[in-house]
């Protein structure tokens, strides 16, 4: 112990020290501006304004900042195809140089929905469905129903659509629903002597449907038998009756007198 003491009082150890000092200094420089270098610190630039832009010119001005992109695409009905729809990193973030920046193209053709269901729901019921399955509401008609906000027929682009049909995502669907008017009243028609399918067209008009179908005897020839009794019948104690009421038939072949 009392040479080691000796040894740290000698020249010899005071210079060892002092070279140790010194060499642990220079590597931590070395390594604080290797460093610098390395990561480029403080070097970079901003992220310009791609967003809306079309994709060639968004790429023109990338790559004039030496930026490197990668490509996705998605479908928005209301924007032009080739447009780029969104960017990763946002304009204006600081980046370094050679940074890769994600876009995102609109598409030009829109993937296609298979139609849901929607008949007979309510209208806040068919809205979200209809959202959820990446369409539109357009249009909305309505008509004298007992039912009050209730799909009652659909279309597209004027045209009638089922459940399962293939459509265009983000196509604007048209609906009739009912204005809940059933408590209206219209007058009873008069069926006797109409064959049933005459019944069922003058009922559409008037808002009322066909009920029940009875036969008087044996029935030959369906298409030509004609209504010999009908009810509600039109009668000087009642004339009219509500909206969507059901009118029941009976059918003969036998001629009315």
């Amino acid at each position: 112990m009392a040479n080691f003491i000796t040894y740290l009082r000698t020249k010899s150890f005071r210079n060892n020290l002092f070279v140790a000092i010194i060499t642990v200094v220079v590597l931590l420089i070395t390594a604080f501006f290797s460093l610098r270098y390395y990561t480029k610190h403080g070097q970079g630039l901003n992220v310009p304004a791609v967003k809306g832009l079309a994709f060639s010119q968004a790429v023109a001005k990338l790559e004039e900042l030496g930026l490197r992109y990668e490509v996705d695409s998605a479908y928005i009905m209301d924007m032009p195809p080739g447009t780029v729809i969104d960017q990763d990193p946002e304009a204006d973030t600081f980046v370094k140089d050679n940074r890769t920046i994600y876009l995102t193209i609109n598409r030009a053709t829109a993937p296609t929905v298979k139609f849901p269901d929607i008949q007979f729901k309510s209208f806040i019921e068919a809205q979200s469905i209809i959202s959820s399955f990446g369409l539109k509401v357009g249009d909305t008609v309505y008509k004298a129903d007992v039912s009050r906000d209730v799909v009652l027929d659909v279309s597209f682009g004027g045209q009638p659509v089922k459940p399962g049909d293939i459509i265009p995502k983000g196509s604007k669907i048209d609906l009739l629903l009912g204005d809940g008017g059933g408590n209206e009243e219209v007058e009873i028609p008069n069926l006797l002597g109409f064959t049933k399918d005459e019944a069922a067209f003058s009922l559409r008009g008037s808002n009322l449907k066909l009920g029940e179908i009875t036969y008087d005897g044996d029935i030959t020839d369906t298409a030509n038998a004609v209504i010999v009794a009908q009810s509600p019948v039109l009668s000087d104690t009642v004339a009219t009756v509500k909206i969507g009421t059901a009118v029941n038939i009976t059918l003969s072949n036998k001629k009315i007198n």
